[in-house]
């Protein structure tokens, strides 16, 4: 006879302000004080802040200037971005010896797969304390779990009693838990969105499910209107998927004052795709599609992607894509550019589409020459070997050195791997 299948059983791990967390572990006079991962000054954005800054009211992306009146007496740090990766790859291999179905979905945060592993969801628990446990012991960071029969409640359930939570989701709790949210916290309901259902009186959870039926088909589409009941009912079918290890990888920068010159946009852009291509090989991946962000002086905000003929790992090949989306998408109409930003998606490992019919010669020289220069970072840190168009500019004895690799004085931010 047959055994009825295993329940299915998700667990989600959010470390808690993470990047944050790591200072205060790395610095133990910083704990219990209001630790802000960012830059300051007019053009700063906060990265991240400990718990003890958030009770003030800041938040990630919020404008430094406002952070620092809300927060006076916070201690900033400018973040360490090769750290926290370090850290992250740590706390992946704990994950991995708990399950072979891992879902990353950025440094800090993973779902992980444990049915057949867990007998239910209480098993999952009893998991999830352990996995938190050897976070605690082995890194010394504590992270907030959710345990659930699907990714979506999983996700919702860590975020419950942060930090250092560990909350059960059951779907028969989903009327008295999940409905009284409000109904941005469900996936697909972007600010916008949000303030589109509030207008009309669709504030919670519960009203879109208690709403008359069609009307939420009129007001988004019936596609989005089935997607959003059926969370809202606490249905989510998709599997967790481990070799979604990157959806995408960019970085971004702003400035201490807008760049204007040709000449220093391009360069800004040069960097960045040499701190993005260099992320993929680290990862092993190529990437099918370029996109950029520019945001100008009076805050316009602009995205432009192409994708690409073939996948590429190389700087060379991302910065002419970005280099013609800029020239021939974007304009700044004589205003100069407050943020750029560069990145890639569509990751795959390399080999896994269609080959090339004909080798180019040219790519695979600077491949070798990509591979050699990261050999050489590898050995002997980041700083051994760099482009030497990206060095700061020699000035005058007597006078201070520019912030920022670009001269323009870098406000923010790390970069992220989303």
């Amino acid at each position: 006879m047959a055994r009825p299948p295993s329940p299915r059983v998700v667990l989600h791990l959010d470390m808690d302000a993470f990047y944050a967390a790591v200072e205060v572990r790395e610095d133990p006079s910083l704990a219990g004080r209001p630790v802000v991962i960012g830059h300051r000054g007019r053009r700063g954005v906060v990265s991240t802040c400990s718990y003890e800054a958030r009770r003030f009211g800041v938040h990630s992306a919020m404008p430094s200037v406002i952070a620092e009146r809300l927060c006076p007496g916070a201690i900033w740090l400018p973040g360490r971005m090769a750290l926290y990766v370090e850290v992250s790859h740590a706390i992946r291999a704990i994950l991995d010896r708990y399950s072979p179905l891992v879902e990353p979905l950025s440094i800090d945060e993973a779902f992980l797969d444990l049915t057949g592993t867990a007998r239910d969801l209480a098993d999952g628990r009893r998991i999830a304390a352990a996995i938190k446990q050897e976070i605690r012991d082995r890194e010394r960071l504590t992270g907030s779990a959710g345990v659930a029969p699907n990714k979506f409640l999983a996700k919702v359930a860590s975020d419950l009693e942060k930090p250092d939570g560990l909350v059960v989701f059951p779907l028969e709790e989903v009327p008295t838990r999940l409905w009284p949210l409000p109904v941005g916290r469900l996936w697909g309901v972007g600010p916008k969105t949000a303030e589109r259902l509030n207008s009309q009186g669709l504030v919670t959870i519960s009203d879109l499910v208690h709403a008359p039926e069609g009307r939420l088909a009129r007001l988004l589409g019936e596609g989005s209107a089935e997607h959003l009941l059926a969370l809202a009912h606490g249905h989510d079918e998709r599997a967790v998927e481990p070799g979604r290890d990157a959806k995408s990888i960019s970085e971004e920068r702003t400035y201490g004052e807008d760049l204007t010159s040709p000449a220093d946009i391009d360069k800004a852009l040069l960097a960045r795709a040499d701190g993005v291509t260099r992320e993929l090989r680290s990862q092993g991946l190529v990437a099918r599609t370029v996109h950029i962000k520019v945001r100008t002086g009076d805050f316009e905000t602009v995205t432009r992607a192409v994708t690409l003929s073939e996948p590429t790992d190389l700087a060379e090949v991302v910065l002419a894509a970005a280099r013609e989306l800029f020239r021939e998408r974007v304009s700044l109409k004589g205003r100069g550019v407050r943020l750029l930003g560069l990145g890639v998606s569509g990751l795959e490992a390399p080999g896994a589409g269609q080959a090339a019919l004909f080798v180019d010669e040219r790519q695979e020289k600077l491949r070798k020459l990509a591979q050699t220069a990261d050999g050489i970072r590898e050995k002997f840190g980041k700083a051994a070997l760099g482009r030497a168009r990206l060095l700061p500019a020699r000035k005058p004895a007597g006078e201070d050195d520019d912030e920022g690799e670009e001269g323009g004085g870098e406000a923010s931010s790390l970069p992220s791997v989303d």
